[in-house]
């Protein structure tokens, strides 16, 4: 693959975690596995991005943005009747509090002035909870762009409210129909949304996952989470903190934190559904672009992964989690629905914060493992809010008995 980048910019040379070799891969995971038409298209992007990443006058405006619009930075909240119950002092860095409810605004806010400032005109996204498609509704109708948005059809009816946030802020909302008509397949028809309009569209891909440069670039706009949570932990408890817990689908916002601790000795752990268990369960394959970790039967076909968040219903991960997993530098574990459901509960009648479903799989994790940390200092990503699933969740806990 010719490299068509434009200079020679290497990004945190010092970290970790810094940008992936020529091909697109962190170790043997990532690439850019996309149809002839793509190629072209992909190379334009990494080299636009290189150009406006290294641009003083595009990161002030996108700082700019974040801050007088997106309401960055966020908080990060000591949870003292939570850290009380579990024994371990919990800090929740409040992505829940940007603009539309999730962390998903920093990488569409990035991602759209982009491409504008490639000369694009529409937007084209993938959404599965519905927060990365309002997220891209919102900065289309911001940045004067068109936006069309696919999600799959039991998402579309389980996240009701989301679905009508994108179309009042004038998006295009198309419920895929196809195979398990959820996220999955949400990527599948964005992706050949742009193969057939790639002159005119940018796909502006949720997730730290897809082709090269997708992974790179999307965590790059995600490290802001990160930085501010590694500087408000060290102001608010002389240090870092022991553990650093993020929920997993595809792996954005739990890129995005730890990229500010990857070089400090916290432990790093990215929790997944278990029923979409795909660095734990799942063998390297191919999917949507990217090498990683897929879930995959023997024949290797695809398998559907299930959770009762529509967000992390992805039968992959991101390939950098991938990577950071067989080096041994984070670990993934598994949750259940029933202890997601317990853990939604637990934040919301402790500290008065209802999670997203999502970020409820980090609590969950934290309160089934805390007597193994007891006394330890826990940073939790609260990767967005709950107010989309609390129709869900009163169907659930009223089943239950519950509610």
């Amino acid at each position: 693959m010719t490299d068509t980048t434009p200079f020679d910019t290497r990004f945190d040379d010092d970290s970790l975690m810094s940008e992936p070799d020529p091909t697109g891969r962190f170790g043997e995971f990532g690439g850019r596995f996309v149809p002839e038409t793509l190629v072209p298209a992909c190379q334009q992007l990494e080299a636009g991005f290189r150009e406006a990443w290294s641009d003083p006058e595009f990161r002030d405006e996108l700082d700019t943005i974040l801050r007088d619009y997106a309401g960055r930075p966020s908080m990060l909240t000591e949870c003292f009747r939570l850290s009380e119950q579990l024994g371990v002092r919990v800090f929740m860095k409040r992505e829940d509090l940007n603009h539309t409810g999730s962390h998903k605004i920093n990488n569409v806010l990035g991602q759209a002035l982009l491409a504008k400032r490639m000369g694009k005109q529409r937007l084209v996204a993938e959404t599965g909870a519905g927060q990365h498609g309002v997220a891209t509704a919102t900065a289309a109708a911001l940045m004067g762009l068109e936006c069309k948005v696919y999600m799959g059809a039991v998402d579309v009816e389980r996240q009701a409210l989301n679905v009508f946030r994108m179309r009042l802020l004038g998006a295009e909302v198309e419920a895929v129909h196809s195979g398990s008509k959820t996220l999955k397949d949400a990527v599948n028809e964005a992706m050949r949304d742009w193969v057939a309009t790639v002159d005119g569209s940018h796909y502006c891909l949720g997730s730290v996952m897809g082709p090269h440069p997708y992974p790179w670039m999307v965590r790059q706009f995600h490290r802001v989470i990160g930085d501010e949570a590694r500087e408000q932990c060290r102001a608010a408890t002389g240090g870092d903190p022991d553990v650093v817990v993020a929920c997993v689908g595809g792996g954005s916002n739990a890129i995005g934190i730890f990229t500010g601790f990857v070089d400090t000795d916290a432990r790093l752990v990215g929790v997944e559904p278990a029923g979409g268990a795909a660095v734990r369960h799942g063998v390297p394959g191919v999917v949507h672009g990217m090498r990683s970790y897929l879930m995959q039967d023997e024949y290797g076909q695809v398998e559907e992964a299930l959770s009762i968040s529509a967000g992390l219903d992805y039968p992959g991960v991101g390939p950098e989690h991938s990577w950071l997993s067989s080096i041994g530098r984070a670990e993934y574990p598994n949750v259940t629905d029933d202890e997601v459901v317990e853990a939604f509960q637990l934040l919301s009648r402790t500290e008065g914060i209802i999670p997203a479903l999502e970020s409820a799989h980090a609590i969950a994790w934290l309160s089934r493992e805390a007597h193994t940390i007891q006394g330890q200092t826990v940073v939790v990503n609260l990767s967005g809010r709950g107010d989309k699933d609390v129709a869900q969740m009163m169907d659930v806990l009223g089943d239950r008995g519950e509610a």
